[in-house]
This record gives structure tokens, C-alpha cells and sequence, in this order.
């Protein structure tokens, strides 16, 4: 009896122990999965034009060259940058103040049609891009947006909306209701109840949603690439589909590479900046009341 009672305890150890290590195993393909490409770029930026196509783990002669020729003037890529920073910034801070006040109407609001409005809010996001570029190309010239900023601006918050609007209705419902009950007993307006219990407690979730909104708008490219010829105003997206060669016919793989990396950096500094308020954002909307 004894024998079996300690035999139990330690048949459970080895299978939790097995389980971990094909947990750690699984995470570690995972990471290795997602890293990978973004090694590759990081190592062919760093690749001569003359190794661009070897296949070695480190570049054997190390430069930095394709950097200069990103930056070189030809390319016009750091107004490139400041362009997609511009539309980027406007359009998470604009979705973001009409999606917190809307979702937090949807949310604590009772009123006949709300899941119909809510369904009809996601079905704006299902439409094809391509499908509407053509009605936009043609409004935007006809009111002279084309070449402006307005005209990137517009689009990405048609799409950046629904997301935020969706996810934050999710997070403002999970937020018991006796928070701003409680806030108005001690003599808070709605207002304030709102202003200085509700979005405090709601900055993950609001974080969350301005990380996904902001890669959304930095990496757009069809709306921009239709409504902007100017390069002064094209963002970094659109020039680097234009970066040329030394020769007519020559891609200039490196240069792609190192422009590449230099527009993930400003994300994965965003995302380290901001990695607790995302993991709790997260971590809060998969909680149910």
C-alpha cells in the first residue's frame, strides 16, 4: 500500500517534468519561427552587394553600406519616415479618442439596435481595400487630396476604427459597473467618474489597442501607393518599393533589407516601452467578468 501511494506521487513528477520540457521545446521553435526572418534581414542589410546571395549565418565582410544608401538622397527615405510617422501618429491618437468614447457608450449604454450596431461597425472592416480604392481615388481627386496627408489619413482610420472600437468595447464591459456607481457616490460626475476611475483602469487595454492601430497605419501601403505620387510626401512603405540599383535591371536586395530593418526598429522599441501595459492588456481581455 505504501509502495503504490509513493509510486503515485512520483509517476505525476515525471509527466509534469515531460510536459515542461515539450512546453520549453515548443516555445523555443515558436520564438525561433517568428525571429528567423527577421535575422535574415537584419544579416543581409549587413551584406555587401557582392555576398547578398550567400546563404552563411554571418556576412563575411560586414558593412555598412546599405545603410548609407538608404539614407543617401536619392531615396529620399527619411522623409519617408517622418511622413509615416506623421499619418501613423494621427491616425492611432484620432481612432483612439473616438473608439474609447464609443466603446464606452457601447459598453455601459442599454439601448434598442446596439449588437446590430456593433455588427454593423465590424462588417466596415470586411470590405477589400481594393475593392474601395477606386470610389476613393476618384473622391480624393475630386476634392484635391490627392498628394495629401488626409488622403493616407482617412482610409487607415476607416479600418482602424472597427479593430479599436471592438476591442475596447470588450475590455470597458468587463469593468464592473459599481467602479463609476461608487466614483459618483463620493461626488464625481459621470465625467469625472469616467476621466479619473474608468480610464486610468482601462490603460492597458487602451495601450493594446494603440500598438495594433499604430503597426496597422506604419505598414500600410495600397492607400498610399494609389492617393500619394509625390515622393516628398510618399511614407517609407511606398519608397521602398522604389529603391533602385546601381544599374537599370539591378534590385538592390541589401538596401531593401537594411530599409526594412530600419522600420521595425521604432516597433520593437514601442513594444519594449510599453510591454507591461500590453501583456496586461492582453492578459485582461481573456478575463470574464
Amino acid at each position: 500500500m505504501s509502495t503504490a501511494t509513493t509510486a503515485g506521487p512520483e509517476l505525476r513528477k515525471k509527466k509534469t517534468d515531460w510536459a515542461g520540457i515539450f512546453s520549453s521545446f515548443g516555445i523555443v521553435l515558436i520564438v525561433i519561427y517568428c525571429l528567423a526572418p527577421f535575422y535574415w534581414m537584419f544579416v543581409s542589410s549587413l551584406r555587401p552587394d557582392t555576398e547578398i546571395f550567400e546563404n552563411s549565418w554571418w556576412p563575411r565582410n560586414p558593412s555598412l553600406e546599405n545603410y548609407e544608401a538608404v539614407f543617401s538622397a536619392k531615396n529620399n527615405f527619411a522623409s519617408g519616415l517622418v511622413n509615416s510617422l506623421i499619418v501613423s501618429v494621427i491616425v492611432t491618437v484620432v481612432a483612439l479618442a473616438v473608439a474609447t468614447f464609443a466603446s464606452y457608450a457601447l459598453a455601459r449604454l442599454s439601448f434598442r439596435g446596439k449588437s446590430l450596431l456593433l455588427l454593423v461597425v465590424l462588417a466596415t472592416s470586411m470590405f477589400p481595400l481594393v475593392a474601395i480604392l477606386v470610389p476613393l481615388l476618384k473622391n480624393f481627386a475630386a476634392w484635391g487630396w490627392i498628394n495629401t496627408y488626409q488622403a493616407m489619413i482617412i482610409p487607415d482610420l476607416s479600418f482602424s476604427l472597427p479593430l479599436a472600437v471592438w476591442n475596447l468595447t470588450s475590455f470597458f464591459r468587463q469593468m464592473p459597473i459599481e467602479l463609476e456607481q461608487s466614483a459618483m457616490v463620493d461626488g464625481c460626475t459621470p465625467g469625472q467618474a469616467f476621466r479619473k476611475v474608468i480610464l486610468p483602469l482601462a490603460a492597458p487595454g487602451i495601450f493594446t489597442t494603440a500598438i495594433i492601430i499604430f503597426i496597422g497605419a506604419w505598414n500600410e501601403f495600397l492607400v498610399a501607393v494609389t492617393m500619394i505620387n509625390d515622393p516628398m510626401m510618399q511614407p517609407a512603405t511606398v519608397l521602398l518599393s522604389k529603391f533602385t540599383g546601381a544599374a537599370q535591371f539591378n534590385t538592390p536586395f541589401g538596401s531593401q533589407m537594411a530599409a526594412g530593418v530600419v522600420m521595425t526598429l521604432p516597433l520593437v522599441v514601442m513594444v519594449l516601452l510599453f510591454q507591461r501595459r500590453i501583456v496586461a492588456g492582453l492578459a485582461a481581455g481573456g478575463l470574464k467578468s
